[in-house]
């Protein structure tokens, strides 16, 4: 995301989070005078509040996002993820910031795990803001998606550190699915987010999935290793699918073509119409699920995962490519 604006010849870019050590790689490897680094925590609200001054726009990706971990420690998740979020709110709007897009994520919708659950008052605290601020020159936003591939954290470092190793994949069940995405993709969702959001939009992009069995299965096609998968069984508070829209969301959003837009539920707390009247849009139709999205085959996978450049240097390092 860094790189992407510094290429849109921005004037300032401020890092907040609370890692030193990932900072002074960031100032190493980026070499650019126009970053500027702050080290503090979403958690706490004066660091929030001088963070934000005088900026006009904020991208908020902080999270406590590992599945298990927050199973563990959801006082953490909720810490991080909710409380978190709204001092980054809060704070923007104090500052006069033009545009908040929040990340969120799949696990945020149908959510069964605590960071699922964290994520989806996420976005309530979000929706929240724009129905009691509808004045406000802020404009808070979501952006909504699965799996970024190659993200810090993510399954595909995983598999490939684990074939580097000569050990076969871990994979917790062969059939799961999972949304798939390029981190080009998801940035050009925020982009969009920061110029067409209005407040308490939720944007949703429409990506491919693929099932974990093949995505592990891609990669020792690529790195030209036995497809041999050691099955782990599946770890706390998962899901077999994910979804990114439910049918209610479908029902009201509009379709971008690459993504939905699901508008703000602006109703206030006055029901008497609904239970004299019902609501005649009614939520036919499906979700849209990492079951029923567009599949990818093992074939189209390699595809995908060729275009990555960290894929691209680990084929290259094992002489199975040049690297660009």
């Amino acid at each position: 995301m860094v790189r992407r604006l510094l290429d849109q010849d921005v004037g300032e870019v401020r890092v907040l989070s609370r890692d030193e050590a990932k900072q002074d790689l960031m100032r190493h490897r980026l070499g650019d005078d126009r970053v500027r680094y702050h080290v503090g925590d979403v958690r706490d609200f004066d660091s929030m509040l001088r963070a934000t001054r005088g900026v006009d726009f904020v991208f908020h990706a902080a999270a406590l996002k590992q599945v298990p971990s927050c199973e563990f420690f959801p006082l953490e998740a909720v810490r991080t993820n909710v409380l978190g979020s709204a001092n980054v709110v809060e704070t923007a709007e104090r500052n006069g910031v033009a545009s908040v897009v929040v990340l969120s994520t799949d696990k945020a919708v149908y959510p069964v795990n605590a960071m699922g659950m964290s994520k989806a008052l996420m976005e309530k605290v979000v929706q929240s803001h724009a129905r009691h601020n509808p004045g406000s020159r802020t404009t808070v936003s979501c952006v909504r998606y699965g799996n970024v591939m190659y993200s810090r954290g993510s399954v595909i470092p995983l598999f490939v550190e684990q074939i580097r190793a000569g050990r076969a994949p871990t994979v917790t069940n062969p059939v799961m699915t999972r949304f798939l995405m390029s981190l080009a993709e998801s940035v050009e969702l925020v982009e969009h987010a920061f110029v067409h959001a209005r407040a308490g939009d939720v944007f949703v992009r429409k990506a491919s999935a693929c099932t974990i069995g093949d995505l592990a299965i891609a990669l020792c096609q690529l790195f030209d290793v036995p497809a041999k998968l050691d099955l782990i069984g599946v770890r706390h508070g998962e899901k077999l699918d994910e979804t990114l829209a439910t049918r209610e969301e479908v029902a009201q959003a509009e379709d971008f073509g690459e993504f939905f837009r699901v508008p703000l539920d602006a109703r206030d707390l006055n029901y008497a119409l609904y239970v004299s009247e019902g609501d005649p849009t009614g939520a036919d139709g499906q979700d849209f699920n990492s079951a029923n999205a567009p599949r990818l085959g093992v074939p189209e996978i390699v595809e995908m995962l060729r275009e990555l450049p960290e894929i691209r240097a680990e084929l290259a390092a094992r002489d199975l490519v040049t690297a660009p």
